[in-house]
């Protein structure tokens, strides 16, 4: 059975070089807040990281102290469940026969025979996709 929630993501764009994701991830360990996801990927000549924090209150906090760039917050979806063949794409044909697009997914194998992943649809699908997988 798969566990979906709504969770708030804040991207940050950081110089595309060597230790800039290690700089940023330290400052969230040294407060002591956990992450239920992160990722990053090149955008133009930077590099955009999405923190996905178990607590948005204490994230923004953090960031505001180390003078982080955050963007507003966005919503997003987590899911975690029970790896099968074929997991990710009944999620996936879940939203698209409700006609949502998802404009960026991330999936991987969690170990111990369970998955998880996180994605993004359109602000304004946001609901139909919470409604469509029964998210509250």
């Amino acid at each position: 059975m798969d566990t979906i929630r709504k969770v708030d993501y804040f991207a940050m764009d950081v110089p595309q070089k060597v230790g800039e994701g290690a700089r940023v991830l330290n400052l969230v360990r040294d407060a002591g807040l956990n992450l239920l996801a992160f990722t990053g990927f090149p955008s133009g000549r930077k590099a955009q990281i999405d923190f996905i924090p178990e607590d948005p209150g204490a994230f923004l906090a953090v960031a505001r102290r180390a003078r982080l760039r955050v963007r507003a917050k966005k919503t997003g979806f987590l899911v975690q469940g029970d790896d099968h063949p074929g997991a990710v794409a009944s999620l996936m044909s879940r939203l698209a026969q409700a006609k949502v697009n998802v404009t960026a997914i991330d999936a991987v194998c969690a170990g111990q025979g369970r998955y998880g992943a996180i994605f993004w649809v359109k602000p304004r699908d946001v609901k139909k996709a919470a409604g469509t997988l029964g998210v509250v």
